[in-house]
């Protein structure tokens, strides 16, 4: 068991096999904003503010500037649920940043056989039942989250949601779009 404040990165490590993962949990998919908002069960202006601040950055496709459209991984929209499930609980955005540390440098396939465990101060990472056991033998209040079951959550709203590839051409924007027009005036001199 260790604390996720406590622990140090382990060097990411990349899937063996890709020919075994779905196409919808690699990274060569990705969902814009709403859809991760829906699937993740956060507003977009929590969505937003956590891209501009770090705590999750949108993997497939981030850009910079007004006009783009983030696209946010399966494992990016699992670690969304997973920091919206700690806050509901209390946990602090200091103690979720650390853990979302952590769990960044997990592959998607490990995440499944994490369980998160906090007693509200400090969020422990547990891989084992035996972890589990301990933890709670201490006989303080703590909670749990099992990852794995996040996961299948995540996987069926994504699945009823549209998604796209990061080199897929951007739509054209919406002809009444004038706040872009301006913009490209003013730019244009």
């Amino acid at each position: 068991m260790r604390s996720a404040e406590s622990t140090t990165p382990a060097p990411r490590q990349e899937a063996l096999f890709t020919e075994g993962v779905p196409e919808a949990l690699s990274d060569s998919v990705g969902y814009r904003g709403p859809a991760a908002c829906r699937a993740a069960g956060v507003t977009y202006r929590q969505l937003d503010y956590w891209a501009r601040t770090g705590l999750l950055e949108p993997s497939v496709r981030n850009p910079s500037g007004s006009g783009h459209q983030r696209l946010y991984s399966f494992r990016d929209i699992l670690v969304l649920k997973i920091v919206k499930r700690l806050l509901d609980t209390g946990v602090s955005l200091q103690q979720i940043r650390t853990a979302v540390s952590a769990l960044r440098d997990r592959g998607v396939s490990d995440l499944a056989g994490i369980t998160l465990m906090s007693d509200g101060a400090t969020v422990y990472e547990c891989t084992s039942d035996d972890e589990v056991i301990d933890l709670m033998r201490g006989g303080q209040g703590v909670f749990g989250i099992a990852v794995g079951s996040v996961w299948r959550e995540v996987e069926g709203s994504l699945a009823e949601l549209p998604s796209e590839r990061p080199d897929a051409e951007a739509p054209a924007p919406h002809p009444g779009d004038e706040l872009r027009l301006r913009r490209e005036q003013r730019s244009a001199g």
